[in-house]
Protein backbone atom coordinates (compact mmCIF):
# COMPACT_ATOMS: atom_id res chain seq x y z
CA UNK A 1 0.00 0.00 0.00
CA UNK A 2 1.31 3.34 -1.05
CA UNK A 3 2.20 5.81 1.84
CA UNK A 4 -0.82 8.32 0.55
CA UNK A 5 -3.31 5.50 0.82
CA UNK A 6 -5.17 4.15 4.53
CA UNK A 7 -6.98 0.95 4.01
CA UNK A 8 -10.21 -0.11 5.40
CA UNK A 9 -12.30 -3.30 5.60
CA UNK A 10 -15.92 -2.66 4.09
CA UNK A 11 -18.54 -5.09 5.19
CA UNK A 12 -21.48 -5.99 3.19
CA UNK A 13 -25.16 -7.35 4.40
CA UNK A 14 -24.54 -10.36 3.06
CA UNK A 15 -21.55 -10.82 5.10
CA UNK A 16 -19.01 -10.45 1.98
CA UNK A 17 -15.67 -8.51 3.40
CA UNK A 18 -13.80 -5.59 0.92
CA UNK A 19 -10.74 -4.11 1.60
CA UNK A 20 -11.07 -0.71 0.33
CA UNK A 21 -8.17 1.76 -0.60
CA UNK A 22 -8.86 5.35 -0.24
CA UNK A 23 -5.88 8.45 -0.02
CA UNK A 24 -5.22 10.47 3.31
CA UNK A 25 -6.37 13.84 2.77
CA UNK A 26 -4.84 16.50 5.45
CA UNK A 27 -6.04 19.13 7.44
CA UNK A 28 -4.80 22.40 7.80
CA UNK A 29 -5.13 24.24 11.00
CA UNK A 30 -8.28 25.68 9.93
CA UNK A 31 -9.49 22.36 9.49
CA UNK A 32 -10.31 22.42 5.92
CA UNK A 33 -8.65 19.67 3.84
CA UNK A 34 -5.05 20.03 2.04
CA UNK A 35 -5.38 18.38 -1.43
CA UNK A 36 -1.50 17.26 -2.02
CA UNK A 37 -0.07 18.94 -5.32
CA UNK A 38 2.70 17.97 -7.10
CA UNK A 39 5.61 21.15 -7.85
CA UNK A 40 4.88 21.05 -11.42
CA UNK A 41 0.92 21.78 -10.72
CA UNK A 42 1.08 24.59 -7.86
CA UNK A 43 3.51 26.60 -10.12
CA UNK A 44 0.70 26.44 -12.75
CA UNK A 45 -1.70 27.36 -10.51
CA UNK A 46 0.35 29.90 -8.97
CA UNK A 47 0.62 31.48 -12.76
CA UNK A 48 -3.33 31.13 -13.32
CA UNK A 49 -3.88 32.97 -10.60
CA UNK A 50 -1.55 35.95 -11.10
CA UNK A 51 -3.31 35.98 -14.97
CA UNK A 52 -6.63 36.60 -13.24
CA UNK A 53 -8.53 39.62 -14.20
CA UNK A 54 -10.39 41.67 -11.51
CA UNK A 55 -13.84 41.85 -11.31
CA UNK A 56 -14.18 45.16 -12.25
CA UNK A 57 -11.99 44.50 -15.55
CA UNK A 58 -14.58 41.32 -15.79
CA UNK A 59 -17.23 43.91 -15.63
CA UNK A 60 -15.99 46.30 -18.06
CA UNK A 61 -18.46 44.73 -20.52
CA UNK A 62 -21.15 46.41 -18.93
CA UNK A 63 -20.00 49.93 -19.68
CA UNK A 64 -22.54 51.62 -21.81
CA UNK A 65 -25.43 49.21 -21.24
CA UNK A 66 -28.57 49.57 -19.35
CA UNK A 67 -30.95 46.56 -17.65
CA UNK A 68 -34.69 47.12 -17.24
CA UNK A 69 -36.49 44.45 -14.98
CA UNK A 70 -40.22 44.40 -14.67
CA UNK A 71 -42.08 44.10 -11.40
CA UNK A 72 -45.56 44.38 -11.08
CA UNK A 73 -46.24 47.82 -11.56
CA UNK A 74 -42.84 49.28 -11.01
CA UNK A 75 -40.02 49.13 -13.52
CA UNK A 76 -36.46 48.94 -12.75
CA UNK A 77 -33.42 50.43 -14.91
CA UNK A 78 -29.67 50.00 -13.90
CA UNK A 79 -27.08 51.86 -16.21
CA UNK A 80 -23.73 50.52 -15.09
CA UNK A 81 -21.42 52.68 -13.31
CA UNK A 82 -24.27 55.57 -13.86
CA UNK A 83 -27.68 55.09 -11.91
CA UNK A 84 -30.43 53.01 -10.84
CA UNK A 85 -34.12 54.08 -11.03
CA UNK A 86 -37.61 53.02 -10.27
CA UNK A 87 -39.90 53.96 -12.91
CA UNK A 88 -43.75 53.41 -13.47
CA UNK A 89 -44.62 53.92 -16.98
CA UNK A 90 -48.16 54.77 -18.70
CA UNK A 91 -48.28 54.33 -22.92
CA UNK A 92 -44.69 54.19 -22.58
CA UNK A 93 -44.76 57.38 -20.92
CA UNK A 94 -42.93 58.46 -17.63
CA UNK A 95 -45.28 58.89 -14.95
CA UNK A 96 -43.38 58.37 -11.84
CA UNK A 97 -39.35 58.18 -10.89
CA UNK A 98 -37.49 57.85 -8.06
CA UNK A 99 -33.60 57.71 -8.35
CA UNK A 100 -32.33 54.36 -6.04
CA UNK A 101 -28.41 55.78 -6.37
CA UNK A 102 -26.08 57.31 -8.33
CA UNK A 103 -22.44 55.26 -8.80
CA UNK A 104 -20.21 56.26 -6.10
CA UNK A 105 -16.62 55.45 -6.54
CA UNK A 106 -15.64 56.88 -3.03
CA UNK A 107 -18.21 54.97 -1.28
CA UNK A 108 -16.66 51.65 -2.95
CA UNK A 109 -13.43 52.46 -1.96
CA UNK A 110 -14.52 52.92 1.79
CA UNK A 111 -16.49 49.64 1.55
CA UNK A 112 -13.66 47.69 0.01
CA UNK A 113 -11.07 49.91 2.44
CA UNK A 114 -11.08 46.03 4.97
CA UNK A 115 -11.03 43.63 2.44
CA UNK A 116 -9.19 42.23 0.04
CA UNK A 117 -8.41 43.48 -3.43
CA UNK A 118 -10.73 40.41 -5.09
CA UNK A 119 -14.02 41.76 -2.66
CA UNK A 120 -15.88 38.74 -2.41
CA UNK A 121 -18.44 38.13 -0.70
CA UNK A 122 -21.22 35.57 0.66
CA UNK A 123 -24.34 37.01 0.81
CA UNK A 124 -26.79 35.97 3.20
CA UNK A 125 -29.64 36.33 1.79
CA UNK A 126 -28.71 33.92 -1.64
CA UNK A 127 -30.90 30.72 -1.82
CA UNK A 128 -27.79 29.15 -2.86
CA UNK A 129 -24.70 29.71 0.20
CA UNK A 130 -21.58 29.04 -1.54
CA UNK A 131 -22.93 31.64 -4.14
CA UNK A 132 -20.41 35.30 -4.13
CA UNK A 133 -20.86 38.41 -5.34
CA UNK A 134 -18.76 41.69 -5.79
CA UNK A 135 -20.20 44.91 -4.74
CA UNK A 136 -20.83 48.27 -5.69
CA UNK A 137 -22.31 51.34 -3.97
CA UNK A 138 -24.52 53.61 -5.93
CA UNK A 139 -25.43 56.29 -3.48
CA UNK A 140 -27.30 60.12 -3.06
CA UNK A 141 -30.90 58.91 -4.58
CA UNK A 142 -33.98 60.68 -4.22
CA UNK A 143 -34.59 61.84 -0.73
CA UNK A 144 -37.07 59.18 0.81
CA UNK A 145 -40.02 60.41 2.79
CA UNK A 146 -39.48 58.12 5.67
CA UNK A 147 -36.26 58.57 6.88
CA UNK A 148 -35.36 61.89 5.15
CA UNK A 149 -32.35 60.44 3.95
CA UNK A 150 -31.50 59.34 0.12
CA UNK A 151 -31.72 56.35 -1.16
CA UNK A 152 -29.16 54.18 -1.94
CA UNK A 153 -28.49 50.55 -3.31
CA UNK A 154 -25.79 47.78 -3.28
CA UNK A 155 -25.22 46.33 -7.20
CA UNK A 156 -24.13 42.82 -6.10
CA UNK A 157 -22.71 41.47 -9.15
CA UNK A 158 -22.87 37.19 -9.44
CA UNK A 159 -21.28 35.20 -11.66
CA UNK A 160 -24.33 33.61 -13.79
CA UNK A 161 -25.29 32.23 -17.16
CA UNK A 162 -26.25 32.74 -19.97
CA UNK A 163 -26.38 36.38 -20.44
CA UNK A 164 -26.16 39.90 -18.54
CA UNK A 165 -29.32 40.47 -16.16
CA UNK A 166 -31.41 41.81 -13.49
CA UNK A 167 -32.18 38.54 -11.39
CA UNK A 168 -33.60 40.52 -8.16
CA UNK A 169 -34.02 43.71 -6.18
CA UNK A 170 -34.63 43.70 -2.40
CA UNK A 171 -35.45 46.36 -0.30
CA UNK A 172 -33.13 45.61 2.48
CA UNK A 173 -34.78 48.38 5.05
CA UNK A 174 -36.31 51.94 4.44
CA UNK A 175 -35.44 53.06 0.86
CA UNK A 176 -32.17 50.78 1.23
CA UNK A 177 -31.71 47.93 -2.00
CA UNK A 178 -30.07 45.24 -3.38
CA UNK A 179 -29.91 44.81 -6.86
CA UNK A 180 -28.42 41.73 -8.14
CA UNK A 181 -26.93 41.38 -11.31
CA UNK A 182 -25.84 38.06 -13.23
CA UNK A 183 -22.97 38.68 -15.17
CA UNK A 184 -21.35 34.99 -17.01
CA UNK A 185 -18.17 37.33 -17.71
CA UNK A 186 -17.65 37.06 -13.72
CA UNK A 187 -17.44 33.32 -14.37
CA UNK A 188 -14.18 33.50 -15.41
CA UNK A 189 -12.93 34.57 -12.08
CA UNK A 190 -12.51 30.98 -9.95
CA UNK A 191 -13.28 32.62 -6.42
CA UNK A 192 -16.67 33.40 -8.42
CA UNK A 193 -17.51 29.96 -8.73
CA UNK A 194 -19.66 27.96 -6.77
CA UNK A 195 -17.90 25.63 -3.76
CA UNK A 196 -17.94 21.69 -5.40
CA UNK A 197 -16.90 18.85 -2.67
CA UNK A 198 -13.73 17.05 -3.31
CA UNK A 199 -14.35 13.92 -4.37
CA UNK A 200 -11.65 10.81 -4.27
CA UNK A 201 -11.85 7.42 -5.90
CA UNK A 202 -11.91 4.54 -3.79
CA UNK A 203 -10.74 1.29 -4.85
CA UNK A 204 -11.69 -1.46 -3.01
CA UNK A 205 -10.80 -5.74 -3.18
CA UNK A 206 -12.91 -8.73 -2.00
CA UNK A 207 -11.52 -10.36 0.34
CA UNK A 208 -11.61 -14.61 1.02
CA UNK A 209 -14.70 -15.43 3.41
CA UNK A 210 -12.33 -17.03 5.97
CA UNK A 211 -10.56 -13.40 6.43
CA UNK A 212 -11.90 -12.77 9.77
CA UNK A 213 -10.76 -16.69 11.06
CA UNK A 214 -7.56 -15.94 9.46
CA UNK A 215 -6.69 -12.51 11.72
CA UNK A 216 -8.26 -14.13 14.39
CA UNK A 217 -5.46 -17.33 14.39
CA UNK A 218 -2.81 -14.37 14.14
CA UNK A 219 -3.76 -13.04 16.99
Amino acid sequence: MDEDQESVVMPQKNGQKFLCFFPKVEKAKSGMPVIQQNTSSMIVETEKRVKLKTPDELLEVLKDRCFIRQEGWWSYEFCYQKKLRQLHLEDDKLVQEFVLGEYDEEAIAAYNQNRSDISTLKDPRSKDASQRYHAHQYTNGTICDLTNMPRETEVRFVCSEPRAMISSITELSTCKYALTVQCPTLCKHQLFQEERPVSHIINCNALPKDYKETREGEE
